[in-house]
């Protein structure tokens, strides 16, 4: 079976000032294991990525060290309002983080969400880490100023069903769901550890039930929201890292999903490749496409994976639906799972 090129509209690629978690090489290799081609990385990074300076410091890294497509969203940030005029010439979308998070990007305060809503075109998304009432918060901004609004990682049923009705009222609204809310809940944190601590956390069995039911109607994109921590991180007396790597277990886990006849194969195509490009107005891959076996079954992950934090929490889960190869821009990248010409 023949599919785009997947897109990634959500990972952490660490670079700068984490880089013994991930850089650009080795996420962008994992992102290529797993059949995605072109990826959007957030910017809480360190410096995080709040002034037109440290962006293009970044993205350039990005552009000479990445192995796939690679573009860095800009981040919000009160302390940076004035950059946003010049970030949003550049950057693809924006980020802010409406919710508790882990750096310096939480923004706190209703005058200065309205000032960076305000400072923000309306011909580029703004995304939003937002749980909660915040998701309220977002929607109520997407409607005052009239300014697409992505909702990222969503993960209990009275968002979802929240953001249902924002959309069936017209409102300028997308959103995300993650593989790891739609294939765990908090049943599988006695199990997982540390390594089933992620933001927002997992979720009961209805909360998953609600994803599953919106996948064909509300939900616009499936994003794995990689986010990898070394083993010595998640392990830690004081508490873990929360997040999990997911670039190499996405495509797998919504290929089993579909060969469960749990969503179609156009479907699948819809959330990881179609509506991502036309959500964030990406750029098109010529001669770009992936080659899939929908029928194989394995036991994930079958190789090494590329990620540098190299665990994932669905080792050992039996998958149906392998990646055979990906050609990027004509040039065969991947082949039987493993990345070519990575040195």
């Amino acid at each position: 079976m023949i599919l785009p090129g997947m897109v990634d509209v959500h990972v952490h690629l660490r670079t700068p000032g984490g880089e013994h978690k991930e850089d650009f090489r080795t996420g962008s290799a994992a992102a290529l294991a797993g059949g995605f081609t072109m990826l959007l990385a957030m910017p809480n990074t360190q410096p995080p990525l709040v002034t037109l300076e440290s962006w293009q410091s970044a993205q350039t890294r990005a552009q000479s060290e990445s192995l796939c497509d690679v573009f860095l969203y800009a981040g919000a940030s009160a302390d940076h309002i004035d950059q946003l005029p010049a970030l949003a010439q550049h950057a693809p979308a924006l980020k802010i983080y409406m919710d508790q998070t882990y750096g310096p990007l939480y923004v706190r305060g209703l005058v200065n969400l309205m000032h960076i809503f305000e400072a923000w075109p309306a011909s580029k998304p703004i995304c939003v880490h937002a749980e909660g009432e915040s998701v309220a918060l977002a929607i109520g901004f997407a409607a005052v100023y009239k300014k697409h609004v992505h909702i990222c990682h969503v993960s209990r049923k009275s968002e979802i069903e929240l953001i249902a009705q924002a959309k069936a009222s017209g409102l300028p609204v997308t959103c995300e769901v993650t593989p790891h809310h739609l294939f765990l809940t908090d049943a599988d944190v006695a199990r997982l550890g540390p390594y089933g601590d992620m933001r927002p956390t997992l979720g009961t069995l209805q909360d998953q039930q609600a994803l599953w039911q919106h996948l064909n109607a509300t939900i616009d994109c499936i994003a794995s929201d990689h986010a990898p921590h070394t083993r010595e991180e998640k392990e830690q007396p004081e508490g873990s890292s929360p997040g999990v790597p997911g670039l190499e277990s996405t495509l797998p886990l919504m290929l089993t999903a579909a060969a469960q006849g749990r969503l179609t194969y156009t479907r699948l195509i819809e959330l990881l490749s179609t509506n991502p490009r036309r959500i964030f107005n990406l750029p098109e891959q010529p001669d770009t496409f992936i080659e899939v076996d929908p029928s194989a079954k394995y036991t994930f992950p079958e190789h090494p994976l590329y990620t540098k934090c190299g665990w994932s929490p669905f080792n050992g889960m039996p998958m149906t639906g392998k990646l055979q190869r990906v050609v990027l821009r004509g040039q065969e990248v991947v082949r039987d799972g493993i990345v070519l010409n990575i040195h």
